[in-house]
């Protein structure tokens, strides 16, 4: 898309319906947030995470000056290829970081991730809030309307499950005996991270050490020490978000709503 020909349309149960060009956004107060993205189709333990810096405008006060209506709940946004979201209108309003992004880790977004301007909000699957290309905005309601994921058998609203994935040692490794690192991320998007555990062959739940982190909307990096011994051995780990949830260990499919259950690997130690 030519920057020079997007534009965002808000409209629907608003008082004021607005049209923003790309130099209406940047000509605006901008804001820069560590925001980690999680697609609800990720298996446990799978790739389907990311975190980047993401800098642009607050979804929040572009709606203020449109004038939400009380009864609105659900945003419907429309991408430059027809894809449709539909996003509470709650969470948009609640104070965190959700941003229309127009740049990445320091540079204009690339066309993959939305170029010239897409969705970022902490704390909802990519299906319900992230949508590249974003050109419309419909403002309406969860029971009048739905996003394209919806009648495909998804859950109407995405709030991210907490989730932990062993990175080291991968599945299946050779390990030598002796003192090694196990690590990898955990994450809970908008709630943050206060604890993650490990245990090796259901034995007893050890804490690891915790990265520092810029707030609750990033994953946070872990690891902790072990001394492998000899045999085959099953390692799996367990998040604690802040509002003291441990994880389920209770396995679901991705579908309707996120995946639950402990991320495992199996190594071999000579």
């Amino acid at each position: 898309m030519d920057p020079d020909d997007w534009t965002l349309r808000i409209h629907g149960l608003v008082d004021r319906p607005v049209e923003l060009t790309y130099a209406d956004l940047l000509g605006r107060p901008l804001t820069e947030a560590d925001v980690t993205l999680t697609c609800v189709s990720n298996d446990v333990g799978g790739p389907y995470v990311g975190n980047a810096r993401w800098l642009g405008v607050r979804m929040a006060d572009v709606l203020r000056e449109a004038g939400l209506r009380s009864d609105a709940d659900m945003l419907l946004s429309t991408s430059a290829d027809g894809f449709t979201c539909g996003t509470p209108v709650d969470v948009i309003m609640d104070g965190r970081d959700a941003l229309f992004a127009i740049a990445m880790n320091g540079e204009a977004l690339p066309v993959d991730h939305g170029f010239p301007v897409r969705q970022v909000v902490p704390g909802l699957y990519g299906y319900v809030s992230a949508t590249k290309w974003v050109v419309d905005i419909k403002v309406t309601r969860f029971d009048e309307d739905e996003a394209y994921w919806t009648p495909r058998g998804w859950a109407a609203k995405g709030p991210i499950k907490t989730q932990s994935r062993i990175d080291i040692p991968g599945y299946g490794d050779r390990l030598k005996a002796g003192r090694t690192t196990i690590a990898g991320v955990a994450w809970a998007q908008h709630t943050g991270v206060d604890a993650v555990e490990v245990r090796v062959d259901s034995g007893q739940w050890r804490v690891a050490k915790l990265a520092e982190v810029p707030g609750p909307d990033t994953w946070r990096q872990w690891s902790i020490d072990w001394d492998a011994t000899p045999g085959e051995h099953a390692i799996q780990v367990r998040a604690t978000d802040a509002a003291g949830r441990t994880q389920t260990d209770q396995l679901a499919p991705p579908a309707p709503d996120g995946a639950t259950g402990w991320h495992t690997v199996t190594v071999q130690v000579s």
